[in-house]
């Protein structure tokens, strides 16, 4: 079983991951997860910090000589902000009370609730861990996932549909080669050049307003092997974990799968994906499910789209309430995106990743590399003999 978890603040001396279940032999270097770091960072309407980090990760343990070793991996990506914030964020009492606490909490974000939750009197040690720069780790140990699925053919991608009302023409019948290839392309990761110059000019509008925009991403996962997940269990279904880890993604407001929301106005036999047998294997000419039945993989490829709102830090604040002295002020600023919809879809990618290399390696075990390709190479050839 895959289990990470990450720490550190965003303002703080560095960001933790630490990633457990990955089997030994499985070739990572830092220069592959790297990759995946500099995607993150890329994206019209990124905010200023993009120009101060250099994300860059150092695996301090879990590989030896470029191969994993079956033992937790821990990575460390450094803060280079963090010379800005020493005595701010420092962890020792000599440098208590060296900024003034944040009282105002802005709408949108996990301020208010923080501090009431947490007892805290600065919402400040709410927003630095509730920050998406954590999103950074996330990324990072996705990367090493991603790995792992390519080991067995699956591919994850992403790319924007929609920016600020702004749609893509997804009707085009482009390949996942050619989706992936020019969203890479394009400043906001979105497949259709036209659409791309349109959200591009929303975005610039905005900025000038003073505002944020958020859009629709969609993921999609080429390839799963059929049976990942389980219908046995309801914390066990597929469907239901994927959808949970991208719902985790700070500002990630809603998933689909498949058709989604569309399938509230069809019929079944517009829903539903009928099934064929070519004389080696079953088949469906449609996906209209994305990939996914009784909270199982059907062998389809997984498609899922995310709802990301817009960034709730807004140069043009909304109104709030001072949590100490209950008057009514303008939100306070801190330095932000106008538009992370790009980036979210890599984070989305990360998250997708790790779950399904946790449901991978629960299929077919964990140990080793070696004995996983073994065993699945046992299934594919018991699936093609039905």
């Amino acid at each position: 079983m895959i289990e990470f978890l990450t720490a550190g603040e965003s303002h703080g001396r560095c960001l933790i991951g630490i990633l457990e279940g990955i089997p030994s032999g499985l070739m990572v270097i830092e220069n592959d997860i790297n990759k995946e770091l500099i995607r993150r960072q890329k994206g019209f309407g990124r905010g200023s910090r993009m120009e101060i980090e250099e994300d860059k990760v150092e695996i301090l343990s879990g590989v030896r000589w470029g191969k994993t070793l079956g033992s937790p991996i821990a990575i460390l990506i450094q803060n280079k902000d963090w010379l800005n914030w020493e005595k701010t964020m420092s962890v020792s009492t000599d440098h208590s009370g060296s900024s003034s606490p944040i009282t105002r909490p802005r709408p949108g974000h996990a301020d208010l609730s923080g501090v009431i939750k947490y007892g805290h009197k600065d919402i400040r040690d709410v927003l630095e861990r509730s920050s998406a720069r954590e999103t950074a780790m996330r990324v990072a140990l996705g990367a090493i996932a991603k790995k792992l699925l390519a080991e067995f053919g699956i591919r994850i991608i992403s790319h924007v549909i929609e920016i600020g009302g702004v749609k893509a023409d997804i009707t085009n019948g482009l390949s996942l080669e050619e989706i992936e290839k020019n969203a890479e392309a394009s400043d906001v990761r979105c497949a259709d050049s036209k659409a791309t110059k349109r959200m591009i000019q929303k975005i610039k509008e905005i900025m000038d307003k003073g505002d944020s925009l958020g859009g629709i991403i969609e993921i999609i996962a080429s390839r799963p092997p059929v049976g990942l997940g389980s219908y046995v269990q309801w914390n066990k279904r597929i469907d239901a974990r994927l959808t949970k880890a991208i719902m985790s993604i700070q500002a990630i407001k809603g998933v689909e799968i498949g058709l989604g929301f569309q399938m509230a106005d069809k019929y079944g036999s517009e829903v539903h994906d009928q099934i064929y047998y070519d004389g080696s294997r079953f088949y469906r000419k449609t996906n209209r499910g994305g990939g996914i039945e009784g909270g199982m993989t059907n062998g389809e490829d997984i498609i899922l789209r995310a709802v990301m709102k817009p960034i709730p830090t807004l140069r043009k604040p909304l109104k709030s309430v001072d949590f100490i002295t209950k008057e009514t002020f303008e939100a306070t600023y801190e330095r932000s995106d106008v538009c992370a919809v790009s980036s979210a879809g890599v984070v989305c990618e990360a998250m997708v990743a790790l779950e399904l290399a946790n449901a991978i390696t629960e299929k077919f075990g964990e140990d080793s590399l070696e004995e996983m390709k073994r065993n699945y190479k046992g299934y594919i050839e018991y699936v093609k003999s039905l």
